[in-house]
């Protein structure tokens, strides 16, 4: 039986890893805890998000470039599709007491932000203006320098079985993006 503990670490791929270090050591106050030199002219970098869990990066002077709309969002929450296999994004836990210091400091460092806490719910929208007793996620959305979405996420209820009601979809419900 496999049995895991969580979530390790997750890595990502940025375009200056000098710039990565400064987001996430000044804006996010993240400790960098560990640098590797890789073989053949790369890096990998960890940092410290909390909880013995890390977000790492990888830098190589020959990486592919970018690609929003296909590898990273384009723009959330208008246009938020990412392809199949590609990390859509990142959310690090935080009580919810901690949301509005989070957005001031992002307005503070110059970060754009979705500029208001957001109240997912089970509307039509999925989201709401107002938070309500139908609220199980509250979160800010944002994005690093190299294009990730990030999102700090305060959970609001604990989930039960009528949590879970909806059929998942198969690879025949999917239509050719436009």
């Amino acid at each position: 039986m496999i049995k895991t503990k969580g979530i390790n670490h997750i890595a990502l791929v940025c375009r200056d890893m000098e710039e990565t270090v400064k987001f996430y050591t000044e804006v996010l106050q993240m400790p960098l805890f560990k640098t590797v030199e890789l073989p053949g002219g790369g890096q990998h970098f960890f940092f410290d998000c909390g909880g013995g869990i890390a977000v790492a990066f990888f830098w190589w002077a020959d990486g592919p470039p970018a690609a929003p709309g296909i590898a990273s969002v384009k723009s959330f929450p208008y246009d938020a599709k990412t392809a199949v296999g590609s990390m859509n994004h990142l959310a690090f836990d935080m009580e919810e007491s901690e949301l509005e210091a989070a957005l001031d400091r992002l307005e503070e460092a110059g970060v754009e932000h979705t500029h208001a806490v957001i109240n997912h719910d089970d509307s039509k929208m999925g989201m709401s203006r107002d938070l309500h007793e139908g609220v199980f996620v509250r979160s800010v959305y944002f994005t690093d320098p190299n294009g990730v979405m990030l999102e700090f996420a305060a959970t609001t209820k604990e989930f039960g079985p009528n949590d879970i009601a909806h059929k998942p979809a198969t690879a025949a419900d999917r239509v050719e993006p436009a």
